[in-house]
């Protein structure tokens, strides 16, 4: 990268190497030199994410004095990172983090699978279930009986189907946020949405800032823009949001836009409070950020606690700082591309105005079926059955992976349908080949960062239970030896597995 796009405050990075020091040594390690143990500390937290890419380090006296070390210790520790590819430097700019060349992004793993490979492969790709029958099949026959006064017309609605968008706008005024149809915007998806409001604010060249780590197919889509990405660290765990950093990085970087997953994060699984929600909104607002707050898992809690919190958008009445994406993909069928947008009605307005060079509008039968489902009722015993489902799938999925994997750490989350878990110190971008050659294919943490953060995860949905789950861990079990000992080069095929 060219130069530093956020920064690493002193107190923060000392906290963070210090905390380094609980961790076991492992057996019969020999003590390094206190610049190489700082050295090792600063770039696993670059690998794990925990320090974002791009990231300007502390001045080396600060750090120094910050960690009792000499001076001299953390400028070899600097020019050990420089050297090693993990930092970058520009006299009057700094040192900022970085990842080395040779550290490629996987391009494989959220793809929908091939169908010819389901026999073989198990597929924890893709967070995405089945649909939930009877419920689809009611839906679509239920938007056919509805569809012939709609055939009578030209089928464009820029800004969604009238009684679709009535519906969605009557939903979150029920919600407790006073809601006109004005407001809402029915897209082909989340990422219809999204793409739409990064064309609307985000030119090539503008910051977003995005939670690291964060959802992959969201990351790639800002990159195909040409928008310049802003990690900004997830804590540790579950704990989600760390506010002080977010208040510093939005002051710091001022970028246009600012994406996070406030509703069981896409990976982590972290649910924000309602005191961090209102914080982001008011960092934001202060730095004259638009939020994009992605609800698409919000109606994925799997735990009766704790008690879901308020709408990001809640904390924004004049909605002139939050816009609200939703969609039908996860808590309903990832196959009904429909996604929505609330904002401002000027902001719907330039967005429908903009929709004229993109899509037109989104298909008008798959709005008659979500339209009917919120209508009659189904629409809750469907995400009713997608919630037991998922929760089923989670709990014997962790079991599994418990069982087969037991050095791996994860926090099990209380809704969504993804675990993020640190696969025991291996290369998730190895364990990602080799489980592809051994039957499970699954995709590595440095998809959810940004330049390739995140080495040691990967991600584990929800989308297999039972025997199922319980062949995928094998699997991995299987993948991670492989990698661990070297031997990955003869990995058997797969067997066909059928559940």
């Amino acid at each position: 990268m060219a130069q530093w796009t956020s920064a690493v405050g002193t107190a923060q990075l000392a906290r963070l190497i210090t905390s380094q020091q609980d961790r076991p040594p492992a057996p019969g390690a020999r003590k390094a030199p206190a610049y190489r143990t700082l050295a090792d500390g600063i770039r696993l937290l670059v690998l794990e994410g925990r320090v974002p890419v791009a990231a300007r380090l502390p001045a080396e006296r600060e750090l120094a004095v910050a960690l009792s070390l000499s001076r001299t210790t953390v400028a070899a520790a600097y020019e050990a990172l420089r050297t090693e590819g993990f930092l970058e430097s520009r006299r009057g700019a700094g040192s900022w983090t970085s990842v080395p060349a040779g550290n490629p992004l996987p391009a494989r793993g959220l793809e929908p699978l091939p169908p010819e490979s389901l026999g073989s492969m198990i597929d924890l790709g893709c967070a995405a279930l089945p649909a939930p029958e009877p419920w689809l099949t009611k839906a679509v026959q239920g938007a056919l009986e509805e569809l012939p006064p709609y055939a009578h017309t030209h089928g464009d609605y820029p800004a969604g189907l009238p009684a679709l968008r009535r519906m969605l706008a009557d939903r979150y005024t029920e919600r407790g946020i006073p809601t006109m149809p004005e407001q809402i915007m029915v897209t082909t998806g989340a990422m219809g949405a999204i793409d739409a409001i990064c064309s609307l604010f985000a030119g090539r060249g503008e910051r977003i800032a995005v939670e690291s780590p964060s959802y992959a197919n969201i990351l790639q889509l800002m990159r195909a823009a040409g928008v310049r990405l802003v990690p900004v660290a997830m804590g540790a765990g579950l704990s989600g949001w760390d506010m002080d950093v977010w208040r510093q990085v939005l002051r710091d970087s001022a970028p246009r836009l600012a994406y996070v997953v406030a509703d069981f994060h896409n990976p982590t699984g972290a649910l924000a409070s309602e005191e961090q929600r209102r914080a982001m909104v008011e960092a934001a607002r202060s730095a004259g950020t638009v939020l994009i707050a992605d609800e698409t898992m919000a109606e994925l809690q799997l735990d009766p606690e704790p008690a879901m919190p308020r709408p990001v958008c809640s904390f924004d009445p004049a909605g002139s700082t939050v816009i609200t994406v939703g969609s039908a993909s996860k808590a309903f069928w990832a196959g009904m591309r429909i996604g929505w947008v609330r904002a401002a009605p000027d902001v719907i307005r330039s967005l429908v105005a903009a929709r004229a060079y993109a899509d037109l509008g989104t298909p008008v039968l798959e709005q008659l079926a979500v339209n009917w489902l919120m209508r009659t009722g189904g629409w809750a015993e469907a995400v009713g059955m997608r919630r037991a489902q998922a929760r089923e799938n989670r709990d014997a999925l962790v079991a599994a992976v418990r069982r087969e994997l037991p050095d791996w750490e994860f926090d099990v989350p209380g809704g969504g349908l993804t675990l993020w878990a640190r696969a025991g110190g291996l290369s998730g971008s190895r364990l990602a080949e080799v489980g592809e050659r051994v039957g499970v294919r699954v995709p590595s943490g440095p998809r959810f960062g940004v330049d390739g953060a995140f080495e040691g995860y990967v991600r584990l949905p929800f989308t297999v239970g039972g025997p199922v789950a319980e062949e995928a861990a094998v699997r991995l079990a299987s993948a991670a030896r492989l990698v661990a000992t070297g031997a990955a080069g003869g990995a058997e095929p797969p067997r066909t597995f059928v559940a």
